[in-house]
């Protein structure tokens, strides 16, 4: 018997004691199952608990969610990153409206054809919203399987994920598939974790971890260095006029898409306010900031001034403190320049 083999029936006992307290498991129906994946992808539970909670006030059900205001829609994903999934959530959920009667479908090979769904989140939804034993893979399961059978494999690479999702295909609980997967990424996230030592002394699989016994488990697992990032200067404007600040929306397509922004260009671009067909107006130092997207960081330097006219290009919008509150999402990438905008608008 291999390691893997020896996992499910000590792993489900551990789940059992172990598994935290999360809305998702209290009521785990297609819909919340479903949103929940998609906000956990690159986000850390405790970030996710408030924003699941707005959300489902605001979109109970996948009609709901559907219906939404694309400003509404981002403005309560607003703070979480990625924004694309949320437009690949309500392109799912149109799509469920206008095609699936509103019923969610519950085969893995629907779900995977939604927006925005992998491998991993239909394995996901699937074993857990309708107890279908499809294996759902993500970087803690990979982390998982790589210590226990001292798998040396780049956990990057396609061939890895493709045949550790065979082995545990063949291994997963036909009883209680989604409990198994939650249980491995409850030890990928709270036990046999990604960055420090894994908590050895707590895990199910420690009796016969390879990593384990070989001591190997802070060279495991093995992955390839990412790309360096590439760096970008850009002046971000903070322009104000009776009390409300500038924002114009990013195009509908690449980073940030749609979102509200303090505009900005790259720091080499001549007389912007020129091209914006403002006057020319003292401005003054409002900070720096950094912000780190997947493949690009920003370095931004801030400059504010006022505006003697409230006249604004097309795709511009004046916002005061309530609209910036409850309409317009802003990302967190212009988080740096919050406290220079309050000072001039007041507090929320």
């Amino acid at each position: 018997m291999n390691e893997l083999e020896q996992l499910p029936i000590p792993l489900l006992l551990w789940y059992r004691d172990n598994a935290r307290v999360l809305p998702w498991r209290q009521d785990p129906t297609p819909y919340h199952v479903w949103l929940s994946e998609i906000m956990l992808q690159q986000t850390r539970v405790a970030a996710v608990l408030d924003y699941y909670q707005r959300f489902l006030e605001a979109a109970p059900t996948v009609a709901h969610l559907a219906a939404l205001p694309e400003d509404q829609l981002m403005k309560l994903w607003q703070g979480l990153g990625y924004y694309s999934r949320a437009r690949n959530l309500q392109k799912a959920a149109v799509y469920i409206t206008q095609n699936l009667g509103g019923i969610f479908p519950n085969t893995y090979e629907a779900i995977r054809a939604l927006p925005g769904v992998g491998d991993y989140t239909a394995g996901a939804v699937s074993s857990i919203a309708f107890g279908l034993p499809r294996p759902a893979v993500d970087g803690n399961v990979l982390r998982v399987c790589a210590r226990i059978r001292a798998d040396r494999s780049d956990i990057t690479l396609p061939a890895t994920k493709k045949e550790v999702t065979a082995v545990l295909s063949e291994l997963i609980p036909l009883d209680a598939p989604g409990d198994f997967n939650q249980a491995m990424m409850e030890l990928g996230a709270t036990v046999c974790l990604p960055n420090g030592a894994p908590l050895c002394t707590q895990c199910p699989a420690a009796p016969f971890c390879r990593a384990r016994r070989e001591d190997l488990t802070a060279a495991l697992p093995v992955k390839s260095p990412k790309k360096p990032r590439r760096v970008e200067n850009r002046r971000v404007y903070l322009l104000f006029h009776a009390d409300k600040v500038a924002l114009r929306k990013r195009p509908s397509k690449g980073l940030l898409a749609g979102l509200w922004e303090y505009p900005n260009e790259p720091e080499d671009v001549d007389s912007p306010m020129d091209c914006w067909g403002f006057p020319d107006i003292p401005l003054e130092s409002a900070g720096t900031g950094r912000h780190i997207f997947s493949h690009i960081e920003w370095h931004m330097t801030a400059l504010a001034g006022q505006l003697p006219s409230d006249a604004l290009p097309d795709g511009w919008v004046w916002a005061d403190r309530s609209a910036l509150r409850d309409v317009y999402a802003v990302p967190n990438a212009f988080q740096s320049f919050s406290q220079a905008v309050f000072d001039r608008l007041g507090h929320f």
